[in-house]
């Protein structure tokens, strides 16, 4: 199955109509962070829903082409995008601009005022970059053409009748429209035609000029700021890397393999971690981006998964990220994956260990409490004197994440942070919903396709379609799906083969994802040898490594197998006395799944801190979850309904 073709986010509101379990529900309260209810649309009855596992409806669904694959816009189109989002980003603080101000803009950015309405349109519309990339020549789908007549009709309707503060529906506009198309004798465009453009009036604009002015401000004032001037929950995000104050052990034999590492993003805001990534290998951009993934999605199906009780109503669409400012951890991935989701990716300055206190305290916090688990190394030797930390080590890696995502939801975002004066839960929920001193932010905006969203984030390369498939570090991978571009011409040159884009999960090189042009979408391509198993990137580049060393130079899919598998062997005999051994077998995909690719569902709410799951193994947590889903108790808001 195909990933679905747009990573958007939306919004749930009272008056949403939205989807849950295969029904549709008209939402007509929130009443938590992360709960609403629902009026079943067929019976009528009201239901708790979770608001992380709801899908937007949209009966009449604009027809727009899908985005291409970031990676796919060239330097000089993603260029154009960015100077356009800096030409409207003053207008885009004013909410309450005026037409006079958009026209001086646009004179002194050199354009017409038409356009630069336009811009902030698209950009408002879509959220990213990508947004504002010239649309390639040729009609588009859905496009429709009206005469200059009635042009001018439809957008006199629009500004002197639709935009006023009497608020008329689509319906008096269609009527407004046919009455003006009947006195200049001229047969009136389709209503759906009307409906449509409509829909292409920004909403600020809509809601600024129907007289709902506060509610522009709140929802479309971008938030941006320093550290010292997060105003509200994901205006700011730090992120930090760290080894933790602890040891673990391997699955199999339960013997120390060493201290992991601890990759985490905190809201500046309210203090409350965003997402985490725990692993034994160095922090590096891929950990940085499934750090980010993390925070950007919903989680309670990361906490069912393990089993971890509680609420973490944490997501949505941060406005500015600090990450460390280590070579490491650059990528194009990260980069463009951050700007087209329109997050200011900052990069803390060189030879500053630490740059924020608010992280630093958090990772204080953490590793003081790290020190009362079995097999802590403390902070340092004097305090361990005494204590034999390999000895006592208990934990594995999973059940030290199962600890660690334990004490962040329900001890310290539960108990009162000194530096804010209430929990970090609180400062949350006070930030959407709101004061009487200042108004909330609202509800974070959901991630409608979480699988995407991963996949702009992961690493990629160019490859050509050949008749066996596509290869990337010698090995082969093959679906039905790559026959039509077979040894297929680069457009442009007519010579060249043409290259595409493929994507991997370096925690599971079993299966790439391939970026089908013509679809849109990303298609899951497994190793065309299925009968070769699971392996992760470290053991992939291990092999090819130790094959360099012997001086093999033509290396083909089966020696790099070949010499995983003896590599597995020697971990296998050597995990009861090398530790190094047992640290390379749980950085393996030796207990993997089978080499299947993953199923990607329209509605799956991905877990970003773990591979998808395969086909032999349906991710159905959702399902699990649901019986049990409201076992916890419901923290209401102060006020039912939220302040915009």
């Amino acid at each position: 199955m195909k990933s679905s073709i747009a990573p958007q986010f939306f919004r749930i509101q009272p008056g949403s109509v939205a989807s849950h379990d295969g029904k549709r529900f008209l939402i007509t309260h929130l009443i938590s962070v992360d709960t609403a209810l629902g009026a079943d649309q067929e019976t009528g009855e009201v239901k708790k829903l979770p608001i992380e596992l709801l899908k937007l409806v949209d009966d009449e669904p604009d027809a727009v082409d899908p985005p291409r694959d970031l990676s796919l816009y060239s330097a000089q189109e993603w260029q154009v995008g960015q100077e356009r989002l800096k030409a409207i980003t003053g207008l885009l603080d004013q909410p309450n601009r005026t037409r006079e101000e958009v026209k001086a803009t646009a004179a002194q950015v050199g354009v017409h005022v038409t356009t630069l309405y336009r811009w902030l349109g698209d950009y408002l519309k879509t959220g990213t970059v990508s947004g504002l990339v010239p649309s390639r020549r040729g009609r588009k789908a859905g496009a429709r053409f009206l005469s200059v007549e009635l042009e001018t009709i439809l957008d006199a309707v629009i500004e002197e009748f639709y935009l006023k503060q009497q608020r008329p529906s689509p319906a008096d506009v269609i009527e407004a429209v046919e009455a003006r198309c009947r006195l200049a004798k001229l047969t009136p465009p389709h209503p759906n035609t009307v409906r449509n453009r409509l829909k292409r009036v920004p909403e600020v604009v809509k809601l600024k000029r129907r007289g709902r002015r506060d509610e522009a401000k709140n929802r479309f004032t971008p938030i941006k700021g320093s550290i010292e001037t997060a105003t509200h929950p994901f205006s700011v995000i730090m992120m930090d890397h760290t080894p933790m104050d602890i040891i673990v052990v391997d699955e199999v034999n339960r013997q120390p393999i060493g201290r992991p590492y601890l990759t985490v993003a905190i809201d500046v805001f309210s203090r409350m971690v965003a997402g985490l990534y725990l692993s034994l290998d160095p922090p590096n951009s891929g950990s940085v981006g499934l750090c980010l993934a993390n925070a950007m999605c919903p989680k309670r199906e990361y906490l069912a998964s393990l089993g971890v009780p509680g609420s973490w109503p944490v997501w949505g669409k941060p406005g500015v990220v600090h990450v460390d400012n280590a070579k490491e951890f650059r990528s194009v991935a990260l980069d463009r994956g951050a700007a087209q989701h329109g997050i200011d990716l900052q990069w803390r300055p060189p030879a500053t260990p630490h740059y924020g206190g608010h992280i630093e305290r958090f990772i204080g916090t953490t590793m003081r409490w790290t020190h009362t688990l079995p097999g802590t190394t403390f902070s340092n030797p004097r305090q361990r004197k005494g204590y034999d930390s390999e000895a006592e080590s208990a934990l594995t890696l999973k059940e030290l994440e199962v600890e660690v995502v334990d004490f962040i939801v329900n001890k310290y975002h539960q108990r009162v942070h000194n530096g804010i004066g209430v929990s970090p839960l609180k400062k949350w929920e006070r930030g959407i919903i709101g004061t009487d001193e200042e108004p909330g932010l609202g509800l974070m905006p959901v991630p409608d396709d979480p699988q995407r969203l991963l996949i702009d984030f992961m690493p990629m390369e160019t490859r050509t379609i050949q008749r066996y498939g596509v290869q990337w570090d010698n090995i082969t991978y093959y679906d039905p799906v790559l026959d039509m571009y077979i040894n297929t011409c680069d457009p442009k040159s007519g010579e060249t083969k043409e290259k595409f884009v493929v994507r991997r999960d370096p925690r599971d090189v079993s299966c790439i994802y391939f970026y089908d042009p013509e679809e849109r979408s990303y298609t899951p391509l497994p190793y065309r040898n299925i009968g070769h198993p699971a392996i992760s990137l470290y053991e992939l580049k291990e092999a090819r490594r130790r094959l360099s060393e012997e001086g093999i130079r033509d290396v083909d899919e089966d020696l790099i197998f070949g010499q995983v598998e003896r590599q597995r062997q020697r971990v296998a005999k050597a995990v009861e006395k090398s530790k190094s051994a047992r640290r390379a077998q749980a950085r393996s995909h030796a207990s993997a799944k089978p080499a299947t690719p993953p199923t990607i569902r329209k509605r799956q709410v991905m877990d970003p801190m773990h591979p998808a799951p395969s086909v032999s193994a349906p991710f159905s947590l959702a399902d699990a979850v649901e019986e049990d889903i409201f076992a916890q108790p419901i923290r209401p808001f102060d006020e039912i309904a939220v302040r915009r």
